[in-house]
């Protein structure tokens, strides 16, 4: 039971570190590629349904942790995974207290309301989320680590 909360902690997570360095590396790329105000439509889209799916996933993701991390206190790894535990609450509140409130502007932008400093405000989150990503690629590559 332990090594299929392993297997489905480590996919559930690894999906989630894909997604946002998609996000990171992929579609904001595309995204500030395209004409006129395009880009800014996407991101607000992107916004709204990402905004209300990641919620769920980091979290999700830290319960699973947890959870392997009690039920395998006594295994080897446990250290590299309460450690990632501790890597996926660093990244909830680096999204909560720095990149949520963008995200929570951005998503009701529309070229005729959005602010004139929009895109300082998309690029400061974009630096973010680099960090971010960064934080959940550690988590992801400990809890790797774990399963060996």
């Amino acid at each position: 039971m332990l090594n299929a909360l392993e297997v489905i902690t480590t996919v559930v997570v690894g999906v989630m570190v894909g997604v946002e360095f998609s996000v990171a590396f992929v579609m904001n790329r595309i995204l500030d590629a395209l004409p006129e105000d395009s880009g800014q439509l996407g991101h607000a889209h992107g916004g709204r349904m990402l905004g209300a799916v990641m919620p769920v996933w980091y979290i999700g993701s830290l319960v699973l942790v947890g959870i392997w991390a009690v039920a395998g206190w006594h295994h080897n790894g446990t250290g590299l995974v309460v450690t990632a535990g501790a890597l996926l609450i660093l990244s909830v509140v680096m999204s909560v207290l720095l990149l949520v409130p963008i995200n929570n502007r951005n998503r009701t932008w529309t070229p005729d309301n959005r602010p004139a400093d929009w895109k300082q405000q998309l690029n400061r989150w974009e630096r973010f989320h680099y960090v971010r990503v960064a934080v959940i690629i550690a988590a992801f590559a400990l809890l790797v680590a774990a399963l060996a």
